[in-house]
């Protein structure tokens, strides 16, 4: 399937890997850019520039197909060392920067200097514009359905993405919701030109997460996600847990008086003890509400195959025979 996307990319399918904290390791980027979709390392998860050049370096040994470095700007008092991860990213020869939360602007003239691909994660279709202007290659739309920083919005994916195609020339990738053949024909028909799935890739074999997260996705449904830090104006979607629950009960106490630290012990740090741990009550994870259409943990050659087999059967079956009938 050739589409904008995969053209840019180099990639066989226009399927790509969400940056995810704690996900997106060399082992996660290198089975799906392996499968024929572009595999993300996530940079910031590596906490150096040091860590990140040597994930990079573990990737590039185990596959010899396009992969990318997500790289998300983060407001912060001591922010980490983005100089440090983009002059590695540049160094290191990565052809694509899947970049993420504040505008990237400042980065841009260094990366494509270096003749990198930059797609931006988007929220909002003026955002997308901002991106577009200041110069991404392409963007990756997020409708609210998505785990993680959906913004403050609240604009479905049924909306957001032809919304997106009215204003967009850039190639853009749909986010949120996306996990299998029929997310894909869907995204397509909106005027995407690939999809971003995070939630999905976490159910499958060669994720470098605890067994028990894995189990989880399985067994949780479409209804088994909140929004927490939402009185922060930092909204974030995770699956329900003990900890959410007590998260969300300050919250609800609290009201408009909470502030960050009321609730740091339910966000900061809870990521490795989850992902890694296993610690399935610690507090808030990212997780989108395309939990409910995960059933089993495949490979991710599998999740790919099925997915693009299951987009051609809709497309030359059900859609051409309704035409045809």
């Amino acid at each position: 399937m050739k589409t904008r996307i995969t053209e840019l990319l180099g990639i066989e399918h226009p399927i790509v890997q969400g940056g995810m904290h704690f996900v997106g390791f060399a082992e996660m980027a290198a089975a799906v850019s392996n499968a024929g979709g572009l595999g993300i390392i996530t940079g910031l998860t590596q906490g150096t520039p040091e860590n990140l050049k040597a994930e990079i370096e573990r990737c590039r040994a185990m596959t010899d197909k396009p992969f990318g470095v997500n790289l998300t700007f983060l407001p912060a008092v001591t922010p980490p060392d983005y100089p440090g991860f983009v002059k590695v990213i540049v160094e290191s020869g990565v052809k694509v920067v899947e970049t993420a939360g504040n505008n990237p602007a400042k980065w841009l003239p260094m990366l494509k200097e270096a003749g990198i691909v930059v797609i931006h994660k988007c929220t909002s279709v003026r955002h997308a514009l901002k991106a577009e202007a200041i110069g991404c290659d392409a963007v990756s739309v997020d409708g609210f359905e998505c785990g993680g920083h959906p913004g403050e919005d609240d604009v479905p994916n049924f909306i957001l993405l032809p919304r997106a195609g009215e204003e967009l020339k850039v190639p853009f990738l749909a986010s949120g919701g996306m996990a299998d053949g029929r997310s894909l024909v869907a995204a397509l028909a909106m005027g995407a030109d690939g999809m971003n799935m995070g939630t999905r890739f976490i159910a499958t074999k060669e994720a470098p997460v605890h067994q028990n997260v894995k189990d989880a996705l399985v067994a949780a449904s479409e209804l088994d996600t909140r929004l927490i830090m939402r009185p922060l104006r930092n909204t974030e979607r995770v699956l329900v847990n003990a900890g959410v629950e007590r998260l969300l009960e300050k919250e609800k106490e609290l009201g408009d008086k909470v502030t960050f630290a009321d609730i740091a012990a339910e966000v900061a740090g809870v990521y490795p003890r989850i992902l890694r741990d296993g610690d399935m009550d610690a507090g808030g994870w990212s997780c989108g509400m395309v939990a409910g259409l995960i059933h089993d943990v495949p490979s991710v050659q599998e999740l790919i195959e099925r997915t693009m087999a299951e987009a051609e059967q809709i497309i030359r079956g059900r859609l051409v025979g309704l035409l045809d009938a």
